[in-house]
């Protein structure tokens, strides 16, 4: 029989070691959250250093759902980048994971070229993709006038359309060779005794594929389709630096390229300092994110069932 002194070291040395982690987590993201949704219900204004506030309930939200177009701009924009490159990566990424699978000899290679993009910095992906796409200094407009494919070099930055396309273009280009990892990955979970009974029962490839392999990929498939839209709310770094070198208003051309988290960086920081109106933006987005991945979660388990 282990005596009561016995029992409480037992349990003394696990709460010990556990209250570093409980406490910094306490500290630095549970009192900030709330701490921030406090903030959200105040009108707190900096100006010149001095700090005026002063509660005001639900009025920063209200504001943001009845008079803020920017904001409903921003996420229009965000919904239509995702729109567009959620699907690209995705397919693209179980497409090439397939082509890569069957290689032995030059696979690493491949992998290594396609994940290069993903560990490079945001800022250094923005300057480059600036600099290529220059209207007068390019390289791609050079490309394109040599070739003859155009007659005059095109704004790509400059136009509302054509900056959506070099974004798009450049998140694609930055995570393809995640997507393409964690398909390889899933690949290597798939049966191959299922798929060769399969062939052997008269079954092509493409049936093989669609009615064996893709099934076993559906739970990775769900997961990149959460993060990914968790991930494009989050879409700043990229968009933001692309056009920052150029003399123009958040966003590119017309604020077509401003995302949502970028409007919350400009309204709390940048070109105003309304820090409650700033914290409600954050939190309208959080709860956005919460419905839009519900709902895309509900729809999914519905078409499993």
């Amino acid at each position: 029989m282990k005596s009561k002194s016995g029992k409480k070291m037992m349990w003394k040395w696990p709460v010990l070691f556990l209250a570093p982690y409980f406490i910094s987590y306490f500290l630095f993201f549970v009192y900030p959250t709330i701490y921030s949704f406090f903030i959200s219900l105040t009108d707190w204004d900096t100006v010149m250093g001095i700090a005026s506030r002063k509660f005001v309930g639900l009025a920063n939200y209200v504001k943001i759902f009845t008079k803020d177009k920017l904001f409903f701009k921003s996420l229009g924009n965000t919904f239509s980048f995702m729109i567009i490159y959620i699907p690209i990566l995705i397919l693209g990424g179980i497409a090439l994971a397939v082509l890569l699978y069957k290689l032995t000899k030059t696979r690493r290679l491949f992998q290594t070229i396609n994940v290069l993009p993903y560990i490079t910095t945001p800022v250094a992906i923005g300057m480059i993709f600036s600099f290529m796409f220059d209207w007068s200094t390019g390289i791609v407009n050079n490309i394109l006038l040599k070739t003859g494919l155009i007659q005059e070099g095109i704004n790509w930055l400059g136009k509302p359309f054509t900056a959506r396309l070099v974004v798009i273009f450049l998140i694609v280009w930055k995570n393809l060779g995640y997507y393409l990892l964690i398909y390889l990955a899933a690949l290597s979970t798939v049966p191959e005794d299922i798929q060769e009974a399969a062939m052997v029962d008269g079954a092509n490839k493409w049936q093989t594929f669609w009615k064996i392999t893709f099934p076993y990929l559906r739970p990775i498939t769900v997961f990149l389709i959460l993060t990914s839209i968790i991930s494009g709310f989050q879409l700043f770094d990229e968009p933001y630096l692309l056009f920052s070198n150029m003399n123009s208003v958040l966003g590119g051309p017309d604020r077509s390229c401003m995302t949502s988290m970028m409007y919350f960086f400009d309204s709390t920081f940048k070109s105003s300092t309304k820090l409650g109106y700033g914290a409600a933006v954050s939190y309208t987005i959080f709860v956005i994110i919460l419905v839009v991945s519900g709902i895309v979660s509900k729809i999914i388990n519905r078409k499993e069932d």
